[in-house]
């Protein structure tokens, strides 16, 4: 269980692109060795796993090496086990669910390879209260209505329009394939109206480079 004042060791995932937001759910395929090394340790405690994006992404997008591992953001978030279907070959299929974003204070050497850090949750304390914000959601439904026309995306938007404000405006954060960068402007965001603000700007940016190439991810319901 995580408490505000907890500075705590965190197994990290490092996941070039991949947005974990508290209370949002994530699946992942895990089949690299060191990483199920990582789900079978955590099954065995608290069941959580930081995700976190690496400043250099590795050739496979899961960070390199010890000795050519790349530099982490600062800032990652805590995502808890929720479901979990060990495979015949060795992979995992499992669910987390984002509990808090937290601020790494330092890494530890690795353990059975996948890699470390002390986790401090004490400045993401709004995180683990749950409280929900007023959120302008018609100008979010407007502007995603634009967005998807100018873009040629196709969505759902009378299930986007049947979701909670602020479930509508993590689903969309975490599956649009905006650049790492705006991915992680967004993690940061201090406040879910913080969050929708700059959501809002980069709808009305669109995509550029890379990003743009990337196959759309569909939008998943909370």
């Amino acid at each position: 269980m995580i408490s505000s004042a907890d500075s705590v060791v965190l197994p990290v995932f490092p996941l070039t692109g991949t947005l974990l937001l508290p209370g949002n759910f994530l699946p992942l395929n895990v089949f690299e060795d060191r990483y199920r090394n990582m789900v079978s340790d955590v099954l065995k405690g608290d069941r959580l796993i930081g995700m976190i994006q690496p400043k250099l992404p590795g050739p496979d997008n899961f960070g390199v090496a010890d000795e050519e591992r790349p530099d982490l953001y600062s800032v990652g978030c805590a995502g808890q086990i929720e479901e979990c279907e060990p495979q015949d070959d060795g992979r995992y299929l499992i669910v987390l669910k984002g509990t808090c974003r937290f601020r790494v204070q330092n890494e530890l050497e690795s353990h059975r390879g996948y890699r470390r850090v002390v986790a401090g949750f004490d400045e993401f304390v709004a995180d683990l209260r749950g409280g929900v914000e007023a959120l302008d959601r018609e100008v979010l439904l407007g502007a995603i209505q634009r967005f998807s026309t100018e873009h040629g995306l196709e969505f759902d938007h009378e299930l986007l329009a049947s979701l909670p404000a602020v479930n509508l405006l993590h689903a969309v954060a975490a599956a649009l394939p905006f650049a790492p960068d705006e991915k992680q402007a967004l993690l940061e965001a201090p406040t879910p109206g913080d969050r929708q603000d700059v959501l809002l700007t980069l709808l009305g940016m669109g995509f550029e480079g890379s990003a743009a190439e990337e196959p759309f991810t569909p939008l998943p319901v909370n």
